[in-house]
Order: C-alpha cells, then sequence, then structure tokens
C-alpha cells in the first residue's frame, strides 16, 4: 500500500510518516507543498491514497482537490486539515474524495483511516462530522449549512455571484452549486424568491 503524504509543516509530516511507516504494508513517500505532490504523482507509481493537506502551499482549496482527483486518469485523494469547517469536509466528500481527516485524529485513528481509505471507502469522523449540527438556533437556518447561510445572506443583500464568491474566497462555480442547493432547500426557481424567503422568515 503506497501512501503520499503532502503538508508543509515537517513535523506534523514527519509524524505521519513514523506512524504510518511503522505498519506493516504501508509505504509512505513525503511533499511538502501541492507542486511537489503533483510532480510525484505524474512521476511516481500509482499511489493507493493521497492525503493533501488543505492549507499547505500551492493550495487552492476545493479547486486543486480537484485537480488531483483527475490526475492519471483517477486517484484516490482525500483531505487532511486542521483548520477546514464541516462545510468544507462535505463538499469534498461530495466531489469525490476518498476522504476527510482533521489533525486532531489519535494517531491509531489515523492509521484505521488511512487504510480505510486505501482500499476503497470513504472515510469522515462521525464526532466532526456531526459536531456543529446544534448551532443554529433559527428554524430555516438548521437546514441549511454555514455556508449556505453565508451565501444566502449575500444574495439577499443583492450582491452577484461574482461578490458573493470573492467575499467568502471562493469560485463562482461553487457559488453555483450553493445556489442549486439552497433552491432545494428553499423549495423556489430563483435568487429573488430565496431573498424573499430569508426575509419572510426574518433570517437576517
Amino acid at each position: 500500500m503506497r501512501v503520499l503524504i503532502a503538508d508543509d509543516h515537517d513535523l506534523l509530516r514527519d509524524t505521519l510518516i513514523a506512524f504510518l511507516g511503522a505498519e506493516d504494508g504501508i509505504e509512505t513517500t513525503p511533499a511538502s507543498s501541492f507542486e511537489e505532490a503533483c510532480e510525484r504523482i505524474r512521476n511516481d507509481e500509482t499511489y493507493n491514497l493521497v492525503l493533501l493537506d488543505y492549507k499547505m502551499p500551492g493550495m487552492r482549496g476545493l479547486d486543486s482537490l480537484r485537480e488531483a482527483l483527475a490526475m492519471k486518469g483517477g486517484q484516490r485523494v482525500a483531505l487532511i486539515s486542521g483548520e477546514a469547517t464541516k462545510d468544507v469536509a462535505e463538499q469534498a466528500l461530495a466531489l469525490g474524495a476518498a476522504g476527510f481527516v482533521p489533525k486532531t485524529l489519535p494517531a491509531k485513528s489515523l492509521v484505521n483511516a488511512v487504510r480505510f481509505m486505501a482500499m476503497g471507502e470513504q472515510y469522515a469522523p462521525i464526532a466532526f462530522m456531526t459536531a456543529a449540527e446544534e448551532e443554529a438556533k433559527h428554524p430555516l437556518a438548521e437546514r441549511l449549512t454555514k455556508r449556505e447561510l453565508e451565501v444566502l445572506r449575500g444574495l439577499s443583500e443583492g450582491k452577484s455571484n461574482k461578490e458573493i464568491a470573492r467575499d467568502l474566497d471562493l469560485t463562482e462555480p461553487t457559488i453555483k452549486l450553493h445556489m442549486k442547493t439552497l433552491y432545494r432547500k428553499l423549495e423556489v426557481n430563483n435568487r429573488t424568491q430565496a431573498a424573499i424567503v430569508a426575509r419572510d422568515e426574518g433570517l437576517f
């Protein structure tokens, strides 16, 4: 089982390599930037799993995840992060990522997660994915993710997709995906109707 670990924090990367390398049947390769990871994928033998740090040099969030997933006809790629939100994790999994691994995960759990993902399964820790579910107070807000609420706020303020994307540091295609989900959840057909629902419900 070959695993590429791409993370710019030397201590964390070396710790992961030490833990995984101590396991029978796991061969690890390091990288410290997205560019180096891409070069490894292009030039090395096939990896069973690629672990990408969400915030390392060269990473452009989910756009880089898409790029890595498509390389060499398809890769098994998982995100590892110490600060990405549940929303980012959900989007990564929806894009086809092999999983999402918080850096707070215990070493033994991390090893098990890597084996699980490398064998073709999708992984995300239940505790992380459900931790924020009770944050929303408003009945309408409870049906939306944090990111969907941010998009809806921008929409309600009359901002264009381009302006909302700039404010949230996302791409316009990503905003359009959120819009599509918003329309479905709010049972509306366009941005005007969505803004009216948010106003009538007193959401903002």
